[in-house]
């Protein structure tokens, strides 16, 4: 193969539109699943607000992605914008911190989505496990977790090696599947009457809520457990580098995303607790869906819920599964990872990276508890959306960047909203999500964690030398080039 051929197969393709990249981001209305009755057992009704407090933060912080990935073309979401900015041009060091920086970004951006393929495998072994008795005589709920996942992470990545058009095909075909039925979920049980409003305004606030240190840390955790649901729509933006007309499809895809997010979430909250009651949602706070399609529409209701939610449950894990690919391939063409990650086959697919990302999480799936994996994931989507935020605050304010072309522009001085979100997120809801985890489930998914960012460390400084080994390769070998060419000239020498 020539080495441009070799250049064009390491390098994504511009193959997706708007509708495309919205298809494939259609998953992450389903995130709030895991989530839809954790929120009440901590705040209630209010749990309504919340969602859409969040989804709306999401605007905040996506127009400022969004604007960065029109900035930015060449760089693959919040991973390459964070890259792209902190990095030092023309470096003459042993190490760039701002190179450190972006990368650790990038990193925390990844361990926030990539958890998620193992989350959801879980829930669908537990749906199995539960929607057919014959099955939980054969297998207990963790096999039946590893065999879904083995299946589920097999089968897209047999469909996502011929490219992301394809992913977004599947992308089409599971949302007509899956959210459709959600949207009959969150409208029905006020078409039918079954949504009491006394629910939800008699219980409003826990009755011991009280605004103090513990209640605020408490509530900054739940915005902090709530953002890893309702702002995950700025993955329409990691695709900036494959939509046809970034500066066009980008925009389209996020606002398009958000307004679907912005519905659902709160309709779906508050049918819920219309429904049940809060102490019925905290009774059924795994699957609370299941009970209120019961409610309205009888036994044969949960058996088409859960094949819903099945469903559900495979978009969103095709959602993260491109999202965190495309994240790691961004962090090995930035060399902040081993080059390994970085290579592709003649479709734009970064398979490698998607055949670890499969491998990590059929070990995930052996911790076997979906709310640990997610709590320890929050701390890294937290922290990469705080330090994304800074750096297009940077972004706006370095002189390096001041003649970047931006067809798409947030609002004026939303370098001030974006500093304010960052500062939100970090130090903020960082601590919040800590402070919650160490009440809900001890220290040990918090530890898991910040274990899982620390890892980043060691790696970046084997890459680091990894590169200066190829780049002393590269000088010798130009080196004796010339030394062969200067003894053709003069065989004298």
């Amino acid at each position: 193969m020539s080495e441009n051929r070799l250049d064009e197969a390491d390098h994504l393709k511009r193959s997706i539109n708007w509708k495309q990249g919205m298809a494939i981001a259609l998953g992450v209305p389903l995130l709030i699943l895991p989530s839809l009755g954790y929120l009440p057992m901590y705040v209630s009704a209010a749990a309504i607000l919340i969602w859409g407090v969040s989804v709306l933060q999401g605007f905040m912080q996506n127009a400022a992605y969004a604007e960065m990935a029109t900035a930015f073309p060449k760089a693959s979401g919040l991973p390459g914008f964070a890259q792209t900015i902190f990095r030092t041009e023309n470096y003459r060091g042993k190490y760039d911190k701002g190179k450190l920086i972006g990368g650790f970004t990038a990193w925390s951006y990844w361990f926030g989505w990539n958890p998620i393929l193992a989350i959801f495998a879980i829930l669908v072994g537990g749906y199995l496990h539960g929607l057919f008795p014959a099955l939980g005589e054969t297998f207990t709920e963790y096999q039946l977790a590893l065999l879904a996942g083995a299946v589920i992470f097999g089968g897209l990545f047999v469909v996502n090696w011929f490219g992301l058009k394809d992913g977004a095909i599947l992308g089409y075909v599971l949302a007509a599947v899956s959210l459709i039925p959600l949207v009959v979920l969150a409208v029905a049980p006020f078409a039918t009457g079954h949504v009491e409003l006394g629910n939800i305004t008699g219980s409003w606030w826990p009755t011991d809520w009280a605004w103090d240190m513990h209640h605020i840390l408490i509530l900054f955790g739940v915005f902090g457990i709530a953002q890893w649901s309702a702002c995950a729509w700025e993955t329409a933006a990691i695709y900036g580098p494959e939509y046809k007309n970034p500066s066009k499809d980008v925009p389209k895809a996020l606002l398009a995303c958000g307004i679907i997010c912005l519905v659902l979430y709160v309709l779906l909250q508050t049918a819920v607790i219309g429904v049940l009651g809060v102490e019925g949602v905290q009774a059924e706070s795994v699957s609370p869906l299941i009970p209120v399609a019961q409610a309205v529409f009888g036994e044969a209701g949960s058996i088409i819920t859960i094949i819903m939610l099945i469903a559900a449950m495979v978009l969103i894990i095709q959602t993260a599964y491109l999202g965190s690919s495309r994240a790691m391939h961004s962090m090995s063409v930035e060399g902040n990872l081993p080059k390994v990650f970085g290579k592709t086959n003649r479709q734009g697919t970064p398979f490698v990276a998607m055949l670890v990302i499969g491998a990590f999480n059929l070990v995930l799936i052996s911790m076997g508890n979906a709310a640990a994996i997610l709590a320890a994931s929050a701390i890294g989507y937290t922290c990469a959306n705080g330090i994304s935020l800074f750096a297009y605050v940077r972004a706006k304010k370095h002189p390096a960047f001041a003649n970047i072309e931006r067809p798409f522009k947030a609002p004026k001085g939303w370098k001030n909203v974006a500093m304010l979100f960052g500062l939100f997120n970090v130090p903020l809801c960082l601590i919040g999500v800590v402070y919650l985890n160490s009440l809900e489930i001890g220290w040990t998914s918090t530890w898991v964690g910040f274990l899982v960012l620390a890892l980043f460390v060691p790696i970046w400084l084997y890459t680091q030398r990894e590169s200066r080994r190829s780049n002393e390769e590269a000088v010798s070998v130009s080196a004796s080039d010339d030394d062969d060419s200067e003894r053709v000239l003069d065989p004298i020498r």
